[in-house]
């Protein structure tokens, strides 16, 4: 009898651990990314028998990667779950990128008990880990009760994906984790996280001037920013372009909402349409470097702005905004389409013969350059080879990292889907690639090319093993040049060290796919590349392609070499 009493008494309860589990199933969540250990181990385990899918990755960082590219693709936080101290810094890197490029996501990690932690008293891994990730997220929080555990993810889901979406940290305690609680009792804390994302409309009277001020344009640009491929407000951005007939120009992950085939960009004119257009609209687009502050030889410093931004600190951040449209990117567009009726927006027949002569001009240029061929092989004739393969499969997303190889890719592979280009986005970082490619897959359900420079593979490589142990449609190609931007440079003492910018260019970096049982391809020519890309497809299995480069070719830095310090004198 007391057994059974026993026995009925453990039923009804549960932990921290299993509540957590709990919490993440009710609300959606279907996929974890992480790494296991001390606290966290049977958390993932339990997860995995709750149905939530979770990949297992060899560094945080690229887990954090996969969660923020499928917060991207999905305007849902992507989660990452991690051990404490180290694994929370490794991950920590993946979390600040997801912010300032404005992905949702939220690290989970385990921690050290407060008691040990508040008197550092030197625990196992111990680490102040929420207010160490404060400065580089959204928010920080810390759970220390399951009756807490509803609220808390609720606190983070709303926090990642309202406003500006970004990264949140929710810190789990190994007290909370393993306290036992009464079945019952839990349940009535629990809820769904209802409507976490409002939309905000901007004010009739921004639109209006918004509205105003293009209609008296003579030589109107739209730039599009990844906030407005974020947004999925794809089909009002596409109306309000053609009906007005605008030139656009996409930044790199807003390739696509327009196919980059459309008339009406002018990605090929892209230094004129800056310097001459009278009036800018920016729609998710921050006028940070990658726009040159909206400021330089680039930028008509006579021009107007417009800028639809949901982050009002934004405006004005380098230069007068004329008009600011705060508010949410699908609500601002509407209006805008709305708006049209009462206003004639029209770009100019000139200002279209003018950009019509300057791309005519560098496309010529550029089909000089694709059409070359090399022995070895360049970046252009490479990236022209792949590009005749990919625009016969464009459901395919193209992940894209790297120096020269992210520069010159972004302008030779076209693009027809909306967030159908990954790429290192506005911190430039390298390390990106194989993280959102796993990501990509696994949130998509299609096949994933990466483009990755062999200096850029060298930071994720090893999740090569990942991605054959998931079995995921990934094709892999590392553009290897033996360098960092170019694998010539010499050791300025002469020594025999290599320089600080050569790898190695006799690497068989396919060779690690092979031993994990992918598909290995080493090539060297164009018709190679577009034999062995076409069988990587075909197949859909995991696929390495060495594409070995000129090492010659490569401009330091890529294309914003201008930031690199200027260096004058000698040792």
């Amino acid at each position: 009898m007391t057994t059974t009493q026993n026995t009925g008494q453990e039923s009804n309860l549960t932990d921290g651990m299993h509540v957590v589990v709990d919490a993440l199933k009710r609300n959606g969540v279907d996929t974890i990314y992480g790494i296991v250990g001390i606290p966290v181990t049977d958390l993932a385990r339990h997860a995995q028998e709750a149905g939530i899918r979770y990949i297992g990755f060899r560094h945080e960082q690229q887990a954090g990667n996969a969660a923020a590219i499928s917060g991207y693709l999905t305007k849902k936080p992507g989660i990452c779950l991690t051990v404490s101290a180290p694994g929370f810094l490794n991950g920590l890197l993946a979390l600040c990128n997801a912010t300032v490029n404005g992905f949702p996501m939220i690290q989970i990690s385990g921690s050290s008990n407060r008691n040990i932690i508040d008197l550092q008293q030197g625990d196992y891994e111990g680490l102040d880990q929420m207010n160490i990730a404060k400065p580089f997220c959204k928010a920080a929080y810390r759970i220390n009760r399951p009756e807490d555990v509803a609220v808390g993810l609720a606190r983070a889901i709303r926090t990642a994906v309202s406003g500006r979406p970004g990264g949140v940290y929710l810190d789990l305690t190994t007290a909370m984790l393993e306290t036992v609680v009464d079945k019952g009792e839990i349940e009535k804390s629990f809820f769904v996280t209802k409507a976490p994302v409002a939309g905000a409309a901007p004010s009739p009277e921004s639109v209006e001037e918004a509205l105003t001020l293009l209609a008296g344009a003579k030589r109107p640009l739209i730039i599009l920013g990844k906030g407005a491929a974020y947004a999925q407000a794809d089909g009002d951005i596409r109306a309000f372009i053609e009906k007005t007939g605008i030139p656009f120009l996409p930044m790199s992950m807003a390739k696509g909402i327009l196919p980059d085939d459309h008339p009406q960009s002018a990605a090929a004119a892209r230094s004129l349409v800056m310097e001459n257009a009278d009036v800018v609209m920016l729609v998710g687009a921050r006028l940070n470097w990658m726009l040159n502050h909206g400021r330089g030889k680039h930028w008509n410093p006579a021009g107007k702005l417009i800028q639809l931004e949901i982050d009002p600190v934004e405006i004005d951040s380098n230069r007068k905004i004329d008009a600011p449209v705060v508010g949410d990117i699908c609500s601002s567009m509407k209006m805008l389409l709305a708006g049209l009726a009462m206003h004639a927006v029209k770009a100019a027949p000139d200002w279209w013969t003018m950009i019509e002569a300057d791309k005519k001009k560098n496309d010529a240029k550029m089909a000089e350059k694709l059409n070359k061929l090399t022995s070895p092989i360049n970046y252009f004739n490479a990236l022209n080879a792949v590009n005749e393969v990919l625009k016969n499969h464009q459901d395919i997303y193209l992940v894209n990292e790297g120096a020269n190889t992210l520069d010159d890719a972004r302008n030779v592979i076209e693009i027809f889907r909306p967030r159908h280009r990954l790429d290192c986005g506005t911190w430039g970082v390298m390390g990106v690639g194989l993280g959102f490619a796993v990501g990509a897959a696994q949130t998509t359900g299609q096949q994933v090319v990466t483009i990755q420079g062999d200096s850029a593979f060298g930071f994720d490589g090893m999740e090569v093993e990942t991605i054959c142990r998931f079995k995921l449609p990934v094709t892999i190609m590392v553009f290897n040049n033996g360098g960092i931007y170019k694998g010539d440079s010499p050791n300025l003492s002469g020594g025999s060290d290599p320089s600080p910018t050569t790898l190695d260019p006799n690497a068989h970096y396919d060779k690690i796919i092979e031993a994990f049982g992918g598909d290995p391809y080493f090539v060297r020519t164009p018709d190679e590349l577009k034999k062995a890309l076409e069988a990587g497809l075909s197949s859909k299995r995991p696929t390495l392609i060495n594409v070995v480069i000129d090492p010659s070719v490569g401009t330091e830095s890529g294309h914003i070499g201008n930031l690199n310090p200027k260096v004058t004198g000698t040792h």
